[in-house]
């Protein structure tokens, strides 16, 4: 089993540098990086005075309900494409 290549690229996360180790490309991790600090700065917009921690909690909790809801969509919308192929091979 061979190991795959890991990437390590230091990042900005509302003013703090991280250093982040994937297997994802350098661009997917700035990517997502990025996605959090924006995140983070939307939040923070709307309640300026949480602390870093609170705010980084409450972007965990908001970035997860984003995926939850995506996930739904996909879980519904994958059945609805079983359905259609399911009613096509009845025909």
């Amino acid at each position: 089993m061979t190991e795959q290549q890991k990437t390590r690229v230091t990042v900005d996360i509302y003013g703090q540098q991280y250093s982040i180790v994937g297997t994802e490309s350098s661009s997917h991790i700035r990517l997502v990086a990025s996605i959090v600090d924006d995140k983070m700065r939307e939040i923070s917009a709307k309640n300026p005075t949480l602390d870093t921690s609170k705010l980084a909690v409450l972007t965990a909790v908001n970035v997860v309900h984003e995926y939850i809801k995506l996930k739904e969509e996909y879980d519904r919308l994958m059945q609805q494409i079983k359905k259609e192929k399911d009613e096509r091979k009845d025909d």
